[in-house]
């Protein structure tokens, strides 16, 4: 993220406000998914990137955007949405991290790699839950495309593990 003027320090600020309408208690800073703001001739430019292409969750967030931009005396605002470079969960506050587990979601960990295809061992995420290191892959593909589903083994409890990308 490059330094921002003062102005767009303060957009940035306001558009914390917006919600990943499919995780909630992320909002699209803490996701890395805003990327840029910038205002030139009384209009506000809003770069973001999806988690993956196609996500379906960006139109409803860029609809959010210019709401929350609108309602706090910005008319003229326009969403870039940029594909390259692609998102990667390294893009995402830590904060966000601590939010994701709270709620349940196992955070991504540390490395963007995963490498569980070229060894027999499955990587193994900790339990939102309890902690636990016990636990299993269920799907590659949880609640949404950006999250496999796992099982802990010790608390038997099912959890979303937000993957690493």
């Amino acid at each position: 993220m490059t330094q921002l003027g003062q102005k767009e320090s303060e957009i940035f600020e306001l558009l914390k406000a917006v919600k990943d309408p499919e995780v909630p208690v992320l909002d699209i800073t803490d996701l890395g998914v805003l990327r840029k703001v910038e205002v030139i001739d009384q209009e506000v430019l809003v770069t973001i990137t999806p988690t993956y292409s196609g996500c379906p969750a960006m139109e409803m967030i860029e609809q959010e955007i210019v709401a929350c931009l609108n309602q706090h005396g910005y008319p003229k605002v326009k969403v870039n949405l940029v594909l390259s470079p692609a998102w990667t969960t390294d893009w995402m506050s830590e904060e966000g991290k601590v939010k994701l587990k709270a709620y349940g979601i196992a955070p991504p960990e540390k490395a963007t790699e995963d490498k569980s295809a070229l060894f027999p061992e499955q990587k193994k995420v900790g339990c939102p839950q309890c902690n636990s290191k016990n636990t299993e892959l269920v799907s590659q593909f949880g609640s949404t495309a950006c999250k496999a589903l796992y099982k802990c083994l010790d608390c038997q409890e099912p959890f979303d593990y937000f993957k690493c990308l």
